[in-house]
């Protein structure tokens, strides 16, 4: 039987919401590559742990284009904390194989 962990988060009503996380999601997965496809209707994020010569794909995300647009903007609002607290990040490269690139 599955135990959850709970977290609660507030709502954009300032009501808290309870968020239960099932156990039976592992941990988390290193991602050092993803690839971005859309439709009108969709995002869809691919990840990848790309270890020359091959990769392994770890998760997939598909979300609407407004939800997708408050997702870019917090990350940018994290990213900024991160780098007034510890520096500066520089841009890491695309992995590669031995041809000098990586793709599906």
């Amino acid at each position: 039987m599955s135990k959850e962990n709970k977290s609660k988060q507030q709502n954009s009503g300032g009501q808290r919401q309870e968020i239960k996380i099932s156990d039976n999601i592992a941990g988390a997965e290193y991602a050092n590559m993803m690839q971005i496809l859309h439709t009108k209707e969709e995002f869809n994020l691919l990840f990848a742990h790309v270890l020359p010569p091959t990769g392994k794909m770890v998760g997939k995300i598909t979300t609407s284009p407004g939800h997708f647009k408050r997702m870019i903007k917090a990350m940018q609002q994290v990213l900024e904390q991160h780098e007034k607290q510890f520096g500066e990040v520089d841009m890491a490269e695309n992995p590669k194989d031995r041809k000098g690139k990586i793709g599906f």
